[in-house]
């Protein structure tokens, strides 16, 4: 039997906490809303699946992100699972929200940004918002969505790799 460590979930073991969950591999999604000063993005790797009929998604936003607000309260927004290839645009969302310079983008039919080459895209209306702990539980129904053929992004223990094609 392989030794293992058990925890209650605490302060103090809020790393190991952190570390047990990063065992579990993600996509990575950027999310886009547009504001009343331009368009906002968000990465975030908390989304899932929630209904087929009706079609539902989920994705969880920090309560301490200064993007929160915005995204909480946004009619519509956009959720993109990303290519391998958009590792740099994941990155360049997880640290800003407003910069879209040289970030290639179109409108759709409600006026959200829309990202190019994502490899599925969700355009959403909000359903509704739960609070989750320091998140908050973001329920979207698509409305329209995209997907093409190729390789996610995949984001565990930190780190970010691909998956193969499976099409």
């Amino acid at each position: 039997m392989i030794s293992e460590d058990t925890f209650i979930p605490r302060l103090e073991s809020q790393t190991a906490y952190r570390e047990a969950l990063g065992c579990f591999g993600t996509g990575v999604t950027v999310v886009t809303h547009m504001t009343d000063t331009g368009p906002l993005a968000m990465t975030a790797n908390s989304f899932a699946s929630v209904s087929l009929d009706p079609a539902l998604v989920l994705w969880c936003a920090a309560h301490r992100s200064a993007r929160h607000a915005l995204f909480a309260k946004a009619r519509n927004y956009v959720i993109h699972i990303m290519d391998e290839s958009q590792l740099p645009l994941a990155r360049h969302f997880s640290r800003t929200g407003h910069d879209f310079t040289d970030i290639e983008w179109s409108k759709n039919p409600e006026g959200q940004p829309v990202l190019a080459d994502s490899l599925a895209r969700f355009e959403c209306e909000l359903e509704a918002v739960y609070p989750g702990g320091d998140h908050s539980i973001i329920l979207g129904k698509v409305v329209r969505f995209a997907v093409r053929p190729g390789s996610g992004l995949i984001f565990k223990r930190g780190q970010y790799g691909g998956f193969s094609d499976l099409f």
